[in-house]
């Protein structure tokens, strides 16, 4: 096998893994870049929502995934996650009620409440 054959199968195994990576990213087995500490669940939020749509929020919010926050908030976040700062994630239902993940900036607590319970 000549150098340059080599060198290009390397490459596309590159391509391939980086392409593996981003899909199982999307599909959410990407690796929590920060722990959430205590878990608090307001009455409201523990009535109202399903086990599986927590779980998956939180999971979502634990990648950097930040929901429906705005454009700022998203690039805040991201800065908080380097800095050390309060994180905000917003997400709906399935029923579209909107509620809220925030990570303290030490990351001991995070709580998950409606807009409403802040």
């Amino acid at each position: 096998m000549h150098q340059n054959e080599s060198g290009r199968i390397a490459a596309e195994k590159a391509g391939e893994n980086a392409a593996m990576k981003r899909e199982s990213e999307k599909k959410g087995f990407a690796k929590p870049k920060f722990a959430i500490g205590q878990l608090v669940v307001t009455p409201g939020v523990a009535d109202t929502l399903t086990p599986r749509e927590l779980l998956a929020a939180l999971r979502r919010h634990r990648r950097g995934d930040w929901g429906m926050v705005c454009p700022e908030d998203m690039e805040s976040n991201d800065k908080a996650l380097q800095r050390g700062c309060r994180l905000l994630s917003a997400f709906e239902t399935g029923q579209g009620v909107k509620f809220w993940i925030l990570t303290e900036w030490d990351r001991s607590v995070t709580t998950v409440l409606f807009p409403h319970e802040y």
